[in-house]
């Protein structure tokens, strides 16, 4: 299950920005090329912060395609899966950039001052 290792970081990541306050929901732009589906990331990731500063927030996975560049025609697209020929002139002399990226783009905050580090904040 390699959602585990990409939530471990994505919680490492928001527990280091959020200094003790609680998170509510998480964005995060991740590359299709990592084969991440919303529902186990979900999954994995609640499994993981229980007892954090994140227990109980929603995880948002925000999709990005890779691009493919070709060397002979020299038209750039994005594409849905790994393309190994363009789709434009069938030129098999392509280059590939992104899609295995994984960046938090943003936290959502609790309205209330509750930390999880003062005892008897039920996270």
């Amino acid at each position: 299950m390699h959602e585990i290792g990409l939530c471990e970081s994505i919680l490492h990541a928001v527990e280091r920005r959020a200094s003790g306050r609680r998170v509510t929901r998480i964005r995060v732009r991740c590359g299709v090329l990592n084969r991440a589906a919303q529902e186990p990331m979900q999954q994995s990731f609640d499994l993981l912060a229980l007892a954090s500063v994140a227990e109980g927030a929603t995880l948002d996975l925000v999709a990005v395609f890779p691009t493919v560049a070709c060397a002979s025609c020299g038209r750039c697209s994005e594409v849905e899966d790994v393309a190994w020929a363009c789709a434009e002139c069938g030129s098999p002399d392509v280059r590939l950039s992104g899609g295995d990226e994984l960046v938090l783009e943003s936290l959502t905050f609790a309205a209330d001052p509750v930390t999880a580090a003062e005892p008897g904040a039920g996270l």
